[in-house]
């Protein structure tokens, strides 16, 4: 029987990579083919959290694959049929504004545009400073979606940082089975005290 192939986007959100290679990582363990896609800034920025190319080697390492990091090696993800899942774990509120407004220029957002096509599960895993704010209405545009489904999420600092919504990452694997199945796992907003 064919692997179930899971193409896995990673955008900014840099401090929330090692989460989201960790749970690409448990997918593999799981059976899954994984095919890590990198958006430009996450595939060239070094930052505090580590460095592109240990974001490179990492993600190579655990899956077996070089990373999809242009737009040309983006573009036949669709045509191909070469996922049964597209995930965006993390997926920033500059990666959800140009996913809900049709803006396709990265390699991640472009992939997902893609896999669409297809009428296949895209995954949302959200990490962004402003989910509560200006990307509060890309959330609301693409809970519409046909085909789009959120990793569980919530405040992950009430106090601090009121705004900001992160998903529970470790979600991801029974967001992937919902998905499947045509379902939103539920419940989709979490209490901040269950957050990783």
């Amino acid at each position: 029987m064919k692997k179930l192939t899971i193409g896995f986007a990673l955008t900014g959100s840099f401090c929330t990579f090692e989460r989201a290679i960790g749970q690409m990582e448990e997918l593999v363990r799981r059976g899954y083919e994984v095919l890590p896609v990198l958006s430009f800034h996450a595939g060239e920025l070094d930052t505090r959290f580590m460095t592109a190319h240990e974001v490179r080697e990492r993600v190579q390492h655990i899956t077996g694959h070089e990373p999809i990091d242009t737009l040309t090696a983006a573009e036949p993800i669709g045509p191909k049929r070469m996922c049964d899942v597209y995930v965006v774990a993390p997926i920033t509120g500059n990666s959800l504004s140009k996913l809900a407004n049709g803006q396709f220029d990265t390699p991640a957002m472009l992939g997902a545009k893609s896999h669409l096509r297809n009428e296949k599960p895209l995954v949302l895993a959200v990490s962004t400073n402003d989910g509560l704010g200006a990307a509060a209405q890309n959330i609301g545009r693409l809970l519409q979606w046909r085909n789009v489904y959120f990793v569980p999420f919530g405040q992950d600092d009430p106090i601090k940082k009121p705004r900001s919504l992160v998903a529970d990452f470790e979600q991801i694997p029974r967001t992937i089975a919902a998905a499947l199945a045509g379902i939103q796992l539920q419940p989709m907003l979490i209490p901040s005290k269950l957050m990783n």
